[in-house]
């Protein structure tokens, strides 16, 4: 029966050389997270395999593949403790610090590294993994350095079955070697073998394993090639020269006397003799071997403490003490040229390592700015690329599967922000030419679309109905803003479709309406719509002009039957002499007005009538009648 453990399952998972997933339709995704896509056969293993096979002694089998790997892993280490001498010196340290701060920049946002992926729950576990788990902001610093310095990584990953990778623990490039091909029906499977604790060799699987390894040059692999490589033998040179140089100065650079010595009548036999006295008497500090206690008379080079002594008679005679200066060494140019070529295969400007001289402005500053972060984007996708792998063994761990495995990006931030300005002034010259051609009418839209922003169809015409949405979106923004309803909820105004522009549009293209098998404008169907509404969902009103006109006082009418309440306001009044009110222009304010009007007719109706007027003298005699105030005289 298969083993069915989550180490199983992800031995045979990193056994298959790429990860290759369906993403939908005829689509894959591939992760190759041993980059057996770009790389070559292992060569340095098998130039060990030709020695070995041309020295007589056979044939490579499976078996022999650990001895040669042992063989190279050999010469590796002698490489390793030139990197470890070379690490000293004070330029080759300046810059594997200058690598490891330019690939672990912070972006705006603080973070070093961005998980891109459209399922959250993903990318809420990738977080946890790079930010908590493997603390990326303080490690991935020195393992860039590492990775910098040696050109390979290694990093042993603790996995749990249910949890998936809890820890980390860096491995030596002294003790670790990477074995493939021990499996002559599997070429692809791969194992680490370490020195673990005790001493003892300890075999680790693939998944097991991060290795990050630079892989520029194949005569390196399986293993990656230091960014110190290219400048090793050049320092070699530099070293011995700058010894010569030290040597020169302190032999030959200190000052020196001339003593001239009058002789007078001496005869020559007896000279030096003399000159010898006169030494012994002047000297205290004779050049004795320390060894031995004894003149060093091998020495035939003049000591620095030694001065000249000169005998002179005769028209020269005197004794005269003259100063001899120094030798001056003038090879500092061979110098110079050696670490200008050292410089060369760091790939760092001098401007970096605080050689300002070497700038002659700003733009050959920024030129070279921009030549070195094509440097580090090299390095930062390598590293990248043993990140993704981390992170699809920690999914399947916990058991992600299919297309969720492969479904995540993760990308470091650039670092020259030079770099980025370049990008955006040429995308900035792009706008500007579409907008020229746009506004002299040159060329249509897909011509731009498609040969200057290289979008294919599909795209572009995705991007037009985006479009759309975001000028719906804005004038949804600006209805609100003026305290309007919101056309989300009640819908965005509609116009009547102009039957011209319609009549027109069909000579717009292959797919505008009027084509073949589209729709004119005026001559959709019933139940055709204009096309997708907005987030909301809301549809637009069929295309074309109505079947039948509305007619006014009935339902189909685009008011109603009755626009202002007339048959409302006939029933709401009592009296029927009334209802000839029924026409008053405002509905509802008649109706409060006739309200009122005849509940004061009905309070008149009800009101009692007035009693007749007394009459005083009604029934008795006038007593005015026939005086002057009597009224009848008026007549």
């Amino acid at each position: 029966m298969a083993d069915t453990s989550v180490y199983a399952r992800l031995k045979r998972l990193f056994s298959t050389g790429v990860i290759v997933r369906n993403v939908g339709g005829k689509k894959l995704r591939v992760a190759d997270t041993d980059n057996i896509q770009a790389l070559m056969s292992n060569a340095m293993r098998d130039r060990y395999a030709r020695i070995y096979a041309g020295s007589g002694y056979g044939g490579i089998t499976p078996a022999s593949n650990y001895s040669m790997n042992m063989a190279y892993q050999s010469q590796r280490i002698m490489l390793f403790r030139d990197y470890d001498i070379m690490d000293m010196d004070s330029i080759i340290h300046s810059a594997l610090d200058i690598y490891a701060d330019e690939c672990t920049v912070q972006n705006e946002y603080g973070r070093i590294l961005t998980v891109e992926c459209e399922d959250n729950r993903i990318k809420e576990i990738l977080d946890n993994l790079y930010y908590d788990i493997l603390n990326l902001e303080f490690n991935l610093w020195m393992w860039v350095r590492s990775l910098c310095k040696y050109g390979d990584f290694f990093m042993f990953m603790q996995i749990s079955p249910e949890y998936g990778i809890h820890n980390v623990l860096p491995l030596s490039v002294y003790d670790t070697i990477r074995l493939e091909g021990l499996d002559p029906n599997n070429p692809y499977y791969v194992v680490f073998e370490t020195m673990g604790a005790g001493g003892q060799k300890q075999r680790l699987e693939n998944f097991e394993v991060a290795h990050f390894r630079l892989t520029g040059d194949p005569n390196f692999l399986p293993y990656g090639k230091s960014m110190l490589e290219g400048g090793r033998r050049v320092y070699r040179q530099l070293m011995l020269m700058e010894d010569a140089m030290l040597i020169h100065r302190i032999m030959r650079a200190p000052e020196k006397r001339i003593f001239k010595i009058d002789i007078g009548n001496i005869p020559p036999g007896e000279v030096d003799a003399y000159i010898q006295r006169l030494i012994d008497r002047t000297k205290k500090i004779p050049f004795i071997d320390p060894a031995s206690g004894e003149y060093n008379l091998r020495y035939n080079m003049q000591n620095i403490l030694e001065d000249f002594y000169l005998p002179v008679r005769g028209g020269d005679s005197g004794t005269e003490i003259t100063n001899l200066g120094g030798l001056e060494y003038n090879a500092i140019d061979d110098i110079q040229y050696l670490l200008n070529r050292l410089l060369a295969s760091l790939k760092i400007p001098k401007a970096f390592l605080g050689y300002e001289e070497g700038i002659a402005g700003k733009l050959t500053l920024a030129s070279e700015d921009i030549r070195f972060a094509r440097t580090i984007w090299r390095i930062q996708r390598i590293i990248e690329s043993e990140l993704y792998k981390i992170g699809v063994v920690h999914l399947y761990a916990q058991g992600f599967k299919d297309e969720a495995l492969v479904s995540f990006k993760v990308s470091l931030t650039m670092a020259s922000t030079i770099y980025e300005q370049e990008k955006i002034n040429l995308w900035k010259e792009k706008t500007l030419l579409a907008r020229d051609i746009l506004d002299t009418k040159l060329l249509s839209s897909d011509w731009i679309y498609k040969n200057i922003f290289n979008m294919p169809i599909e795209e572009y015409n995705e991007q037009r109905e985006r479009i759309i949405q975001d000028v719906k979106r804005n004038y949804r923004h600006m209805q609100l803003e003026q305290g309007s309803s919101d056309p989300q909820k009640f819908g965005f105004p509609q116009e009547k479709p102009n039957m011209q522009a319609g009549m027109e549009a069909g000579a717009m293209g292959p797919e505008g309406p009027g084509a073949a098998g589209q729709p004119a404008m005026g001559g959709g169907e019933k139940g055709q719509t204009l096309g997708k509404g907005f987030e909301g969902g809301m549809e637009e009103s069929a295309a074309g002009r109505p079947e039948k006109g509305s007619v006014p006082g009935q339902d189909s009418s685009a008011l109603g039957r009755d626009p202002l309440g007339f048959a409302e306001r006939y029933h709401a009044i009592g009296d029927k002499q009334e209802r000839h009110f029924k026409k008053f222009p405002l509905s509802f304010e008649g109706k409060e007005i006739l309200k009122k009007m005849s509940e004061s007719d009905k309070v008149l109706k009800e009101r009692p009538t007035d009693p007749k007027p007394e009459i005083l003298n009604e029934g008795k005699p006038d007593p005015d009648k026939g005086t002057f105030l009597d009224e009848n005289v008026l007549e």
